[in-house]
């Protein structure tokens, strides 16, 4: 084992020290290449070591970084991949870093954000203490496919799971919902107080409207937002399940969205390490949001809240997160579509941009620019109120040189074109 590890950390520091990266990934492509059961080994080599995944479409890096603050408040020794590198190389990274040369790794939990698509292979290679799944919504669809594929995948391998395995899922999403019935894990649900819920009509991004056990179209009796809520299914019988909502714990973050990460971490906060609703508050209230998720940066003198919005589900509670706080936002749409934002843009059509109808200015970059710039003319924003620029970095001078003193700047974007935002205002893509 000593082989795969000595050559991990050669690799990182040889990429840390020339600036070819951070490392996240490479050093675990290569422990995996020189041993293919290097996951497992490492995880069987340290038993003191708790592993925690959290899967999820949205709120995977928001949910385990929060879960990671206040699990070091109780003094617990934690790390997690928190730049990012969810896929099964960028795990092995993590413990490439961590791991001493003969592979004893001096922490007490392993906290990892997950790709949706990889959690199954993952499970094949790591037995988790616990796992948390917060949400299915499409992504990507040209990589992913449609989110039931990724369900049934999910399903599949939480089988394997032995009993004690902790699954904390959301009672709120009809999928998750169905997988948590499914298991023969120590299942316990997450969800969002009834009174936060208003609406009852599918919205162009739902993802899901039929019973996952008899197809049946659910009766939704309150949607949160897209398609979680209360529902039943008027055939069988399946329906929403009972959830700990933590109605008494704050949410320093604005939007809807984050609300459920709150209650997500806080489920297995509790349930899993004990630790006491006074001391998650106290967390929560003292919670630094991760680069890219309601970042707030200073840029010559302006206040700029920088929001990664990656997907119809995304896109729609930023949107309406923003509107929360400003009637009349002043925002920026960047649209990429490289690898890790996907090719096909066409979801930016279930993104209920109308909303944004009376900002203040609406200014358009990105690779894909034009293709949001004809989505937004089909809204009822007038020509005189938006714009677009094929430079990134004039495109965020012009629309924060439009701010008033007491104005912010919402930029909304995809993933990639978040790294560049924090690259042109930070001097960095990533922490």
């Amino acid at each position: 084992m000593h082989i795969p590890i000595a050559l991990g950390k050669a690799i990182t520091k040889v990429s840390q020290t020339f600036n070819l990266g951070s490392g996240s990934t490479w050093p675990g492509e290569i422990a995996l290449s020189l041993d293919a059961n290097f996951l497992n080994n490492l995880s069987k080599k340290n038993p003191h070591l708790k592993i925690v995944l959290v899967a999820g479409t949205n709120g995977k890096t928001t949910t385990t970084k929060l879960t990671q603050e206040v699990l070091e408040r109780q003094n617990y020794r934690v790390f997690r991949n928190e730049a990012g590198a969810n896929l099964i190389n960028g795990i092995a990274s993590s413990f490439v870093y961590r791991a001493d040369i003969f592979g004893k790794i001096s922490y007490d939990v392993a906290l990892f954000e997950i790709d949706e698509n990889s959690l199954p292979r993952i499970l094949e290679h790591i037995t988790p203490f616990a796992i948390i799944l917060l949400n299915l919504f499409r992504d990507q669809l040209d990589r992913y496919g449609e989110v039931n594929t990724i369900a049934e995948k999910w399903q599949e391998a939480l089988k394997k799971l032995p009993k004690e395995t902790l699954l904390v899922t959301n009672g709120d999403d009809p999928m998750l919902r169905f997988i948590g019935e499914k298991s023969n894990l120590h299942v316990s649900y997450f969800g969002i107080d009834e009174k936060l819920m208003d609406k009852k009509n599918a919205p162009h991004d739902v993802d899901f409207l039929y019973c996952p056990k008899c197809k049946t179209k659910l009766e939704f009796i309150k949607r949160s937002y897209s398609h979680m809520g209360i529902y039943k299914c008027p055939k069988c019988g399946f329906r929403h399940a009972k959830t700990s909502t933590f109605n008494s714990l704050p949410n320093p973050m604005f939007g809807l969205y984050n609300k459920y990460n709150i209650n997500a971490a806080s489920l297995l906060l509790q349930n899993g390490f004990g630790v006491n609703l006074k001391t998650i508050e106290l967390g929560i209230t003292n919670f630094d949001p991760a680069f890219g998720r309601q970042e707030r940066i200073i840029y010559k003198g302006k206040n700029i809240f920088l929001l990664l919005s990656k997907n119809p589900a995304s896109f729609n509670q930023s949107i309406q997160a923003i509107i929360e706080q400003d009637k009349n936002p002043n925002v920026l749409l960047l649209l990429n579509d490289r690898i890790p934002d996907g090719r096909d843009v066409s979801w930016i059509w279930d993104v209920e941009f109308e909303e944004l109808k009376n900002a203040y200015y609406v200014t358009i970059s990105g690779d894909r620019a034009y293709d949001m710039g004809v989505r937004i003319k089909y809204c009822d924003i007038p020509d005189s109120k938006f714009q677009i620029h094929d430079i990134l970095t004039e495109a965020i001078i012009v629309a924060a040189s439009r701010l008033e003193t007491d104005q912010t700047l919402y930029i909304l974007a995809t993933y990639s074109a978040m790294l560049d935002v924090r690259k042109i205002l930070k001097g960095r893509k990533i922490l």
